[in-house]
């Protein structure tokens, strides 16, 4: 009978929800922090939707490089819908309580399509790659086929490898505050509520996420530093810089998806030295202007889409 009371008394039951506190120091300007949001989220979905639609309907743009970019553009939607509408609606109606099944699910979201818009990238480098270094075989490297084979490789490498990340979190023993102090389900975040020892969680979610991201940086640096060397030794005028303005759009976008990670990994580690506001707020944006700004570049930088863009216009 001790026992059997003491089995009772430690065994703590699984919670049913978190509450997700954002910006714990400064709630009260969390409305006028809302409407940038807005904005900034209402941008992202109706640019890389335009985009996709464009890509669609035009012809001249059912080629592999575009189809790429159509991969990127669901990358995107799907991960500012799983972030952004839960913070807009904590912001606007205070709605905290989240479901734990969703919170997993989130973090798993997160973690593996953050990844796999890595790899996107990694596959677009290779692309322009093969389109500088070694146009003539272009055509046979390059093709639908290929694409297809890119999509499986990018879906199952980052779903399979960051999978253990939310299983191992929803497996600890969360047996004190359900208190999130963050706007998202981040692995961090959840993490620090459980009572159990979560260092091979931490150290899982560091190794994967260094060696796929890791791995996806050397590879595009590796590609680019093969297309310049190429570059430059063309001596016909003008193809250098035309050679080089394929490869520009793409080079912004990887420019902003890194810097806004690097700032956000080194605003984590000096989490003690830095507000605890400042990572949240970074967090959130990192799921916002990419997404937000990768259509335009390329909707601005390239000739197609421009047009594409303009001839989707005029049927409406």
């Amino acid at each position: 009978m001790i026992i059997l009371s003491q089995n009772i008394i430690f065994s703590s039951p699984l919670p049913s929800e978190f509450l997700l506190i954002c910006f714990p120091g400064y709630q009260s300007w969390q409305h006028w922090l809302s409407l940038p949001l807005s904005l900034l989220f209402l941008l992202a979905m109706g640019a890389n939707a335009t985009l996709l639609l464009t890509i669609r309907l035009e012809a001249s743009l059912h080629e592999p490089m575009y189809y790429l970019l159509s991969i990127l553009s669901l990358l995107d939607i799907v991960l500012c819908i799983t972030v952004i509408p839960k913070v807009l609606a904590i912001f606007w109606f205070d709605l905290r309580p989240i479901s734990f099944p969703a919170c997993f699910l989130q973090m798993y979201i997160m973690n593996s399509f953050l990844t796999m818009e890595s790899c996107t990238f990694t596959v677009m480098a290779y692309d322009r790659y093969v389109a500088i270094c070694k146009p003539l075989h272009y055509p046979a490297i390059i093709t639908n086929q290929f694409v297809v084979k890119a999509t499986i490789f990018i879906v199952a490498r980052n779903a399979l490898l960051t999978a253990p990340i939310p299983i191992l979190s929803a497996q600890l023993n969360y047996c004190g505050d359900n208190i999130i102090k963050n706007c998202i389900c981040t692995n961090l975040s959840v993490s620090l509520l459980s009572c159990d020892d979560i260092t091979f969680n931490r150290i899982y979610q560091f190794v994967t996420g260094w060696t796929l991201l890791g791995s996806d940086l050397i590879f595009i640096i590796l590609s680019y530093s093969f297309i310049l060397r190429a570059v430059l030794r063309i001596k016909a005028e003008g193809a250098a810089a035309k050679a080089l303005s394929t490869c520009g759009s793409h080079f912004i976008l990887i420019l902003f998806f890194s810097t806004i990670l690097l700032v956000l990994v080194i605003t984590n580690v000096a989490r003690k030295r830095i507000p605890h506001d400042v990572p949240i707020l970074l967090n959130i944006l990192h799921h916002l202007i990419p997404p937000a700004m990768n259509p335009i570049v390329y909707g601005v930088r390239t000739k197609e889409i421009k047009q594409g863009v303009n001839k989707l216009l005029r049927r409406l």
